[in-house]
């Protein structure tokens, strides 16, 4: 990866495990994601399904 590509990588993590901490997260989430983190669309779209599987381990392992 490159140096950008490892900036925005790191921001869709930081964006996920923002959303899935969100017990109320705005709607709708994808414009949120994408002003709150600088996110593409794209970026915020894989960051919203990062989230609900970080959210399905968790219930799943405690």
């Amino acid at each position: 990866m490159t140096g950008a590509d490892h900036e925005h990588s790191e921001a869709v993590v930081s964006a996920a495990q923002w959303l899935a901490d969100e017990r109320h997260p705005p709607q709708p989430i994808i414009p949120e994601l994408r002003r709150r983190f600088g996110l593409s669309a794209l970026e915020a779209c894989e960051a919203s399904a990062m989230a609900q599987r970080f959210r399905t381990y968790r219930k799943a392992h405690g």
